[in-house]
Parts: C-alpha cells; structure tokens; sequence
C-alpha cells in the first residue's frame, strides 16, 4: 500500500501544469482587445522535454477543449470582458504545460468588421470545377495589420490557415452551391470574413462519353503545319516558326509557337490528328503558357475540324478574343457549297491580356454537331472556371477535303506596326465519341 501510494503521489506531481517556453501564441498577443468570436492560433514543440501529444486552451477557469495536435487554429467564442487565456499542451510521458495570454473581449469589437480584404478568384455567382484558385489579398482587418488568412467551405469548421497579408491556394469541394469564407486574422488578434458564393461543378471530363476516342499529346506530333491567315486582313501578314522544347512544359514535351506579324496578321498552326466520320461530340483539352508578349497578341484560337460521312466539313472554331473582350466561335453564313465563315460573340467574356503571364492556363472547350453540320458550343472552362453558351449554329463547309480530323493553334497580332509573340501548348489531348 504504501509503495502505491508513493507511485499515486508521483503521478500527481507530474501532472502539475508547468508555464512552457514551448508554446508559441501567434494570435491573439497578449493584452489584445479581440472580438466575438477571436481567432486563437499557436503551435507547441515540446513540453517538459516530452513529445506532444495534444493540445488544448481554456477561459479563466472553464473546461479545457483538446486539440490532438501540436498546432491550434481556431475560433474561440466567450463572454465580454477581461479574461485569461490558457494555451495548453500534453506530453506524450504525462507532463502537463501553459502559458496564460490576458485578453479583453469585446462586443464592440466584434461588430465592426473594417477589412480591405480584396478577392481576385473567384467572383460571386462563378460555376467552378474542383480544385479551383483562391486569390485574395489585404492589409487590414479591425484597422489591425493583417497577420494570416484563411478559408473554409460553408459551415465546416476545417479551415485552412496561410501565414501573410494574401492567399493564394487551390480549393477542394464536393460539387453544389457554397459558400466560400475567406477569413483574415489581425496582428491583435481581430477577426475577418468575406463570402463568396459559387457554385462546383462536374468536371468537362465526367461528360466524356464511356466509349471516347482519346488522343493525347497531339502537341508532340511530327506533322505540324505553319500558315498566314489571309482571313486577318488586306495589307497583313505573318510567319510563324513551331518547334519543341522541354522548358516550359507540364509533360516534359512542349510545343513553342513563334510568330512575327505586321498589321494585325495572323498566323495558323494545325495539324492533323486521325480521321473519324461519325463521332459527334467533342472535348479540347489543352495547357497554354503566356510570355510577356502576349501584350502584342490579340485573339487565341483554338478550333477543331471534322469531315462527316457525307464530305461536309464541320468547323468548330473558338477563340478569346481580346477586341470585343468575348469567347467568340464561327458559323457559316451562308449554305456548305456558298458557304460564308462568319465570327460571332458570345456572351461570355475573355481578354488573353487578362490571363496571368508565364504560367499555364488550362483550356477546355465542349462542342458537339449534327448529321446536317450544325454545331453546338456548349461550355468553356478556363483555369477551373466554367462559362456556359449553349448556342446552335450552321457550321458544315464543302471544302472538298479528304476524311479528317484537325485542330489549329492560331495567334492574331495586337498591333499595326510588326510585333512578335511567343506561346507554349501543351498536354493538348482531344476526346470525341
């Protein structure tokens, strides 16, 4: 009995909490006057020279909430007024650790949210596919300098935290309407929200029919051609140079487009990729890099083209254009055999000087076709961003040419004088059933 008294005894005296220099308070500081709720964010390294095993806080003297981690980032919710905060921690060997943080919580606070918190990605209302781009940015929360920023989906309480004044991150969600929080911490301890309704969609990918043909890495092929489009103008004019390159690129095989132009020019690159009469939708998926001279190009197009059993050619050609700030696609104004190639704009927009610069842009555009060629531009995803049009248009051309199938890569000039550009595709595949 009295050996087991002594082991109780020891057990005791361990447990006693110790004040740790292992626990690290990063919000809120000491002294802060925070509001309702606060934001308590700290990471622990050891205690007593043991591993973590959990974490914990309490208010004054209530109940410890545990965190099974060696970080906390949380909201804490208590009462107005002057309060301790106890920041805890366990050893893996029993040992017990604090460090108490004077608060003042205040109502008041809490209330008047003043934020310059600025969300680039998404926009409200955008239908996105998942994972998708958050990017925000600010300096201020609660006239506090901005520590750290965050972001949660609807009520979940699994937020994810980023250290700075701005966020830049990729978002997982399961499909359906949401609301996304973007939160930001100041340096006092205050708390911010903004919210962003979207929407997460199926990705194009799930539309692709069980029974798709798929070819990938159409950039890699050997058949490339390069051609002026007389369609750019009278007085213009362009040449372009295409080659491969493993810097920069996703596969490790890159295609590099070079191309000079005066007068607006355009230059054409296709290339051809099978031959298929009867499939009748379609889905171009492709990776596009950006230079700085992108500032000297005006519109990317990105077209497919399909002969149908009967030798009629149906065009699907798509662009952003950067003159009407629209995705465009063509039509033929006329009848296959007087057939008149006509852009139209839709109501979606797009500006290629509005895509970030040397990084890689994702490109995915959904089209399908009748017996009788008539064409339909069903979505367009950019960057994970999905822009419905769902128009139907004429597009078959007798244009008497063999049974193919091919798509074109095409860069119109910016600029009357003469200009050049420099653009990367890759990882370009095209699926059709």
């Amino acid at each position: 009995m009295r050996a087991n008294f002594f082991w109780a005894l020891a057990l005791v005296v361990c447990a006693i909490p110790a004040l740790s220099q292992d626990i690290a308070v990063s919000s809120p500081a000491s002294g802060a006057t925070v509001g309702i709720p606060f934001v308590l964010t700290a990471t622990g390294s050891a205690c007593s020279g043991q591993t973590l095993s959990a974490m914990g806080y309490s208010i004054d003297n209530g109940a410890s909430t545990f965190v099974y981690s060696s970080s906390i980032d949380t909201s804490v919710t208590t009462t107005a007024g002057s309060h301790t905060l106890y920041v805890k921690s366990w050893g893996t060997g029993g040992s017990a650790c604090y460090i108490a943080v004077p608060i003042v919580v205040s109502a008041s606070a809490a209330s008047a949210q003043v934020t310059n918190v600025t969300v680039s990605q998404p926009t409200s209302g955008q239908e996105l596919v998942s994972p998708f781009t958050l990017i925000a940015s600010g300096t201020e929360c609660q006239s506090q300098p901005i520590g750290a920023f965050g972001f949660s989906i609807d009520t979940s309480s699994d937020t994810t935290i980023v250290t700075g004044t701005s966020v830049n991150a990729a978002v997982t969600s399961a499909t359906g309407a949401h609301t996304l929080h973007i939160k930001s911490w100041g340096t006092q301890g205050s708390a911010c929200d903004t919210d962003v309704a979207i929407t997460v969609m199926p990705s194009p990918l799930s539309y692709v029919g069980s029974d798709a043909t798929t070819v990938s890495a159409i950039q890699t092929l050997s058949n490339w051609i390069t051609q002026f489009d007389v369609g750019t103008g009278s007085g213009a004019s362009a040449t372009g140079v295409t080659v491969l390159t493993a810097s920069p690129s996703l596969s490790g095989t890159a295609r590099e487009f070079y191309t000079t132009a005066t007068y607006y020019g355009g230059q054409r690159y296709y290339v051809n990729f099978g031959a298929d009469t009867s499939a009748s939708n379609f889905l171009y998926d492709g990776w596009v890099y950006l230079t700085s001279s992108i500032a000297n190009v005006a519109n990317l197009e990105f077209d497919t083209n399909q002969v149908m059993e009967n030798g009629d050619t149906v065009i699907f050609g798509f662009q952003c254009d950067g003159w009407n700030l629209t995705w465009d696609y063509t039509y033929n104004a006329g009848t296959p055999t007087a057939y008149v190639d006509q852009w139209a704009h839709s109501s979606q927009p797009c500006n290629p000087q509005n895509w970030a610069q040397n990084t890689w842009h994702h490109v995915q555009v959904m089209y399908s076709r009748d017996d009788n060629g008539n064409a339909t531009y069903k979505s367009v995803w950019l960057d994970n961003v999905e822009q419905d049009l769902y128009v139907t248009v004429p597009s078959a051309f007798a244009l008497g040419w063999g049974s193919s199938l091919v798509t074109n890569f095409q860069v119109d000039s910016f600029t009357a004088g003469t200009s050049t550009s420099t653009l990367y595709l890759d990882e370009l595949t095209i699926y059709r059933w």
